[in-house]
This record gives C-alpha cells, sequence and structure tokens, in this order.
C-alpha cells in the first residue's frame, strides 16, 4: 500500500528512461532535481510545501523512536540510514570526493556510529534512535541533498556512463561509511555493478521513496494507536 509518494514513481520511471541519453541530459537533471526536492523538506531548496513536510513535519520527538513492530525500524534511523547513503554514494562514489559527515557532524547529531546503519540489531537501532538529535539529523540531510544537488548539476553525459570505480568503494569502507558485517558489506558489492546514472538512480531517489514509504506507514500504525513493538 502507497502511504508517500503519489506520482514520485511515475517521476522516477521516466527519469530512467532518458538518463543516459546524451541528448536529454539537461532534461534528466531537470526531472532528477524535481524528483530529489521532493524527497526533502522543502526548507532544502526553498520550494513550497511538499508531502516530505507533511510526513515529517508534526512528528513528536517520541514518534521519531518507536518501532513499530518486530519487522520494522525506526524513522530516526531510516532518515539517518538514507543521508548517510546518500552522502556516502553522492559524495565519494559520484563526485568522486569526500563526504558532507564529519567528526563535527557526529558531535552535533549526538550519534557513535559512522556507517548506514545495515547491520545494527534492534538494541542498537533503539539505541542510534534514543539518542540522536532529530533536528541536527534533518540538517544534516538537507546539507547531503544540497550538495547532491551541486554535483549533478556539473555532471556530463559521459559522467552518465562512468562506472563506480575500485578506488571510489575502497573510500567508502576507509571511511566507515560501511562496517566488516556481512549485512553491510553488500552495499559495496551492489554499488560496485552501478553506473552514475545507477546510483541516481537508486540511493537519491528510489531507495528514499522506498523507505520514506515505510515512515508514512509507521506515522500511521503510531497515529492509530496500535500496538507497538519497542519505545525508545
Amino acid at each position: 500500500m502507497k502511504y508517500f509518494g503519489n506520482g514520485l514513481s511515475e517521476l522516477h520511471k521516466e527519469l530512467n528512461t532518458i538518463i543516459r541519453k546524451a541528448d536529454k541530459l539537461e532534461e534528466a537533471k531537470t526531472l532528477f532535481f524535481e524528483l530529489h526536492s521532493k524527497l526533502h523538506v522543502s526548507s532544502m531548496t526553498g520550494a513550497e510545501q511538499n508531502e516530505t513536510d507533511s510526513l515529517l513535519g508534526d512528528l513528536m520527538p517520541s514518534e521519531y523512536r518507536i518501532m513499530p513492530t518486530s519487522k520494522d525500524e525506526t524513522i530516526a534511523w531510516v532518515l539517518w540510514h538514507i543521508a548517510r547513503i546518500e552522502d556516502l554514494t553522492m559524495g565519494i562514489l559520484v563526485d568522486r570526493g569526500g563526504q558532507v559527515f564529519d567528526s563535527s557532524w557526529k558531535r552535533q547529531m549526538n550519534v557513535h556510529i559512522s556507517d548506514t546503519g545495515n547491520a545494527l540489531s534492534d538494541d542498537e537501532i533503539m539505541e542510534l534512535s534514543a539518542g540522536l538529535d532529530m533536528k541536527e539529523l534533518i540538517a544534516y540531510r538537507n546539507a547531503v541533498g544540497q550538495r547532491t544537488q551541486d554535483i549533478v548539476k556539473s555532471l556530463s553525459a559521459d559522467d552518465m556512463k562512468r562506472r563506480v570505480s575500485a578506488q571510489g568503494l575502497e573510500a567508502v569502507k576507509q571511511s566507515g561509511g560501511v562496517t566488516d558485517q556481512e549485512e553491510s558489506l553488500w552495499l559495496l558489492d551492489f554499488w560496485e555493478k552501478k553506473d552514475v546514472a545507477g546510483l541516481l538512480l537508486m540511493p537519491p531517489t528510489r531507495h528514499v521513496i522506498l523507505h520514506l514509504n515505510d515512515c508514512g506507514k509507521w506515522k500511521q500504525h503510531i497515529r492509530d494507536n496500535k500496538k507497538c513493538f519497542r519505545r525508545a
């Protein structure tokens, strides 16, 4: 069931059909910016209010930190996860530079990990969720989103077909973006198979649509006063 993202899958499909066509480069970028902006709170671009604002804008601090069922994570974990993956893939793999995340952001967000959170246990997810400063996490995600848009503006048609490099994947690992656990390391194998266009179609777009839809589902579960598995 769809809880978030009305019309976004259609935009994504349209982007997928043109993103590797050299003569459609600027059209593809415009479409990417439209889609990507809708997946961030409007303060990231200064655009009009959107569905992400509606999803996150009225959440109580405690609602970020609820694990609705034993099969779920928390909204706090999702926002951390999608921000870290976008930061690592866009900054290191696409731009071949660095990431936004640093010791200052780590301190401001009050986190003790640097990776994407893929391998965390339920206890570790709850610990992360309980400690995260949500205002700073959203500010970090905004900074990542702004940098993504700057990176995409500079891409050429040739860039879109450039494969992810072994050096980039090693840089992600060395940065602490993934851990040595199998549930985390598989990300490197997944990204290794991508070109730049493939990355744009997943970490900052499709991946986010799926996770924010989960957040919409969980928000409804919580607001319907249904029994929840764990609360921080």
